[in-house]
């Protein structure tokens, strides 16, 4: 089941996942800047478990489940790491993980059963802005502990970690990935029932 290379490089990034998290939230320098090469390893492994899979026509339900979900570790790993080193409200970080663990599950098991959800441009808009104020908080979390970076950039690491300024940023990817989350529920309610029901045949 995940013997395919695809697979285990999703299996990979979940792993690199937990790795990611205690190297970033270390006291150690060292640490935290060798997690950022971590995060980017991991990272690189979504692109080519899925162009690998499709190359070497490996797609498996497996693969459907397991890719998206070490996404989701991935990404949830950075935001717990941001709420642990208190640069992030707890409840953001809560709401965020929450709501992208639950619908990257049921997509999952759409896609196991033959079923494809399309994804709205909503969620194409949360992804992105999500992703994006992910990579701003990491480079300048991991950024400001680089001596030649601190000494050169450290009235803009100041100003731009300011506590107003990362609020407003993470407020902004709360709400969108809430309001996303209920979107999708609502539109796919009876998909979703019919996932529960043990219905074989799912339709949207």
């Amino acid at each position: 089941m995940f013997s395919t290379l695809a697979n285990k490089l999703s299996l990979l990034r979940i792993a690199l996942s937990p790795l990611f998290l205690f190297l970033i939230i270390s006291d150690d320098a060292l640490y935290r800047q060798l997690s950022l090469a971590v995060f980017f390893l991991a990272a690189i492994t979504d692109w080519y478990d899925g162009e690998i899979a499709r190359r070497s026509d490996t797609v498996t339900n497996a693969g459907k489940f397991l890719d998206p979900l070490a996404d989701k570790f991935l990404t949830s790993a950075a935001f717990l790491a941001f709420a642990i080193l208190a640069y992030v409200p707890w409840w953001m970080v809560l709401l965020i993980v929450g709501r992208d663990l639950l619908i990257t599950l049921l997509r999952s098991l759409a896609e196991t059963r033959g079923a494809h959800i399309v994804t709205s441009k909503t969620a194409q808009w949360k992804t992105f802005i999500q992703m994006t104020v992910l990579y701003y908080l990491l480079l300048l979390i991991v950024g400001k502990d680089i001596a030649w970076l601190q000494s050169l950039l450290g009235g803009t690491f100041t100003l731009l970690l300011d506590a107003v300024v990362v609020y407003v940023l993470m407020l902004i990817v709360t709400l969108l990935t809430v309001y996303s989350g209920v979107q999708y529920v609502i539109e796919n309610r009876r998909f979703i029932a019919a996932l529960f029901s043990g219905n074989k045949q799912v339709t949207k």
